[in-house]
């Protein structure tokens, strides 16, 4: 089973870009981020034409997520517990085929310091609750999406340039480190230990042609999961179409559990 995270940065803007995407990698699980886009907005035949389900938790102009599946979704929720005065849409939790699929948005940050970044620290706070009490279900859970992190310097083209970013702050690295130290696999950099892999490159100064990239998006497996992990990858060109998102899809596949 192949599995894939994607911030579109715009659902609708970017269509013609997901629909390629999905028509020439086919994968069978997709989670999306920043849908910009309200929950009437959602382009449900598209996505339905291209041969997927899909479970969306909308907003106007900002945020957003989703979850596409060639299978049948049963959502579980919406909302990060934690705050119920959190409007933002940026988490979803979905079962597909005994598989727990934690779709994550989490928020930028910057400026650092200020409130958004406290509001960032509050939200992974709440996150590592949740995930805590994931693992302790033991049951196959996977933490997929942007999590606007870059874990090492390892995962960023000048690491020097992003001290003062909310990013790369000192808290946010400690707090992934925390994270994978519940028990969860961090795929990609498992499957690629000393290899430079990015998954976003800005827009300007020509990022994308100077390979000058982060490591953003991540898929984090429990450890029911962990062991069924095959391969992976970024699938770096989508980042070189036309009126493309400034993130590239991640991807991994899962071999079938016995």
């Amino acid at each position: 089973m192949k599995i894939a995270t994607y911030n579109v940065n715009g659902i609708n803007g970017r269509l013609n870009v997901l629909l390629r995407w999905l028509k020439e990698e086919s994968p069978d699980i997709v989670c999306l981020q920043e849908l910009k886009a309200p929950q009437e907005r959602f382009p449900l035949k598209a996505i339905n034409d291209a041969g997927y389900n899909a479970v969306w938790h909308g907003q106007k102009s900002w945020n957003g997520v989703a979850v596409l599946s060639k299978f049948e979704i049963a959502e579980v929720t919406r909302e990060l517990p934690g705050d119920k005065e959190d409007s933002h849409s940026r988490y979803m939790e979905v079962i597909i085929n005994q598989l727990l699929i934690c779709c994550l948005y989490l928020p930028n940050g910057n400026p650092y310091p200020g409130p958004k970044f406290e509001y960032k620290m509050a939200w992974i706070k709440r996150l590592m609750k949740r995930s805590k009490a994931l693992i302790k279900m033991e049951v196959p859970v996977i933490l997929i999406g942007d999590f606007n992190i870059i874990p090492t310097e390892q995962d960023v083209y000048k690491p020097e340039k992003y001290i003062e970013d909310a990013l790369f702050s000192i808290e946010v690295r400690k707090a992934f480190k925390q994270l994978i130290g519940q028990g969860w696999l961090d795929s990609i950099r498992t499957l690629f230990k000393d290899q430079q892999v990015y998954t976003f490159w800005d827009y300007f100064r020509n990022a994308y042609g100077r390979n000058a990239g982060l490591r953003l998006d991540h898929i984090l497996l429990s450890p029911t999961v962990a062991p069924l992990l095959l391969e992976g990858g970024i699938d770096r060109q989508v980042r070189g179409w036309e009126k493309t998102s400034d993130h590239a899809p991640v991807w991994i596949k899962l071999k079938d559990k016995k």
